[in-house]
């Protein structure tokens, strides 16, 4: 089939790599979804070998369960083992023996097929379009957030970022909080925040230090990390979601001295964020800045690095 394969120093689009390993559901890749996590993997995040790619829609080709053919899904990312701890109590994505769709030991959605186990998978509504599907791994992961933290209603939230996932964090906070502020470097991307309703900001002013209950980031940057020290409050709750292919050292020390709490955030929950999309309560199209075919892998990783570029596709 065709893939785009990474060796761990360059990605390369070919004609024959292997098919998925049988036993598992079988998915034929309509879109895929270029994220931070992808570009930092090229860089030497995580390293991996192997097909990237993690966000995606597809047709469910063959499986065990007859219902699924025909249907389009979307799949979860991690498969654990089943039978340690952390699976049996709902944790797979903590489960040591896990692998994890185009990240680790599992190849991933930059090919024409995949594959998964039946239970990662869900059925898309026809309310929802290919294009829109490929956003729900990673609005997932923006609802995983309010998962993880119940943030008082009252609270002053900081998004740091103004890219890809910290537009979806946005928009799914936005449901329910609108004390917030977005600190961006981007006065286009910005621009969208500000019609929901967000206030925007380029730069962080004396004012703003120290001020903020709650400060994600999602910047994809080492710089982000620094930013967060200056916006939260001390006590206050830093929600970490970049991963980033970092060689340096980072000082924690003001991080000690004001007590701030740390939450690691990864992956979250697909049923409220496809219910979020086939009820229109949240908006991705206006994300979208370009399809590509797959034997233009190179052209896609070029647009999706480019900082002024949002969401860029794949079809393979």
């Amino acid at each position: 089939m065709k893939a785009a394969y990474f060796d761990g120093s360059k990605i390369l689009v070919t004609h024959d790599y292997p098919d998925p390993k049988q036993g598992e559901t079988l998915v034929k890749v309509r879109l895929a979804g270029i994220c931070g996590t992808d570009l930092e993997m090229i860089q030497g995040y995580a390293s991996y070998t192997g097909v990237l790619g993690h966000e995606f829609v597809g047709e469910v080709v063959k499986s065990s369960n007859r219902n699924l053919v025909g249907k389009r899904v979307v799949g979860e990312i991690n498969a654990g083992c089943g039978r340690c701890q952390m699976c049996t109590t709902g944790l797979e994505r903590h489960c040591t023996e896990r692998t994890v769709l185009g990240i680790y030991k599992r190849d991933g959605a930059f090919a024409q097929y995949l594959s998964l186990p039946e239970k990662n998978l869900h059925v898309i509504p026809d309310s929802v379009s290919d294009e829109q599907a490929v956003f729900v791994e990673p609005l997932a992961a923006a609802f995983e957030i309010e998962e993880q933290l119940k943030i008082d209603i009252n609270s002053k939230i900081a998004i740091l970022g103004d890219g890809r996932l910290a537009q979806l964090i946005a928009r799914v906070l936005g449901i329910n909080h609108k004390n917030m502020a977005c600190f961006g470097r981007h006065q286009n991307k910005l621009q969208l925040l500000s019609k929901l309703g967000v206030q925007t900001k380029i730069g962080i002013l004396p004012e703003d230090e120290h001020t903020f209950d709650v400060v994600i980031e999602a910047t994809g940057s080492e710089s982000g990390f620094l930013d967060t020290m200056k916006l939260a409050k001390p006590r206050g709750i830093v929600v970490l979601k970049s991963t980033i292919a970092s060689k340096n050292k980072l000082d924690l020390t003001p991080a000690i001295v004001n007590e701030i709490t740390f939450v690691g955030s990864r992956c979250g929950p697909f049923r409220p964020a496809i219910q979020a999309l086939a009820s229109g309560v949240i908006f991705v199209d206006d994300l979208i800045d370009s399809v590509y075919p797959l034997d233009r892998l190179n052209d896609a990783l070029d647009a999706a690095r480019d900082s002024e570029k949002l969401k860029v596709l794949l079809k393979p």
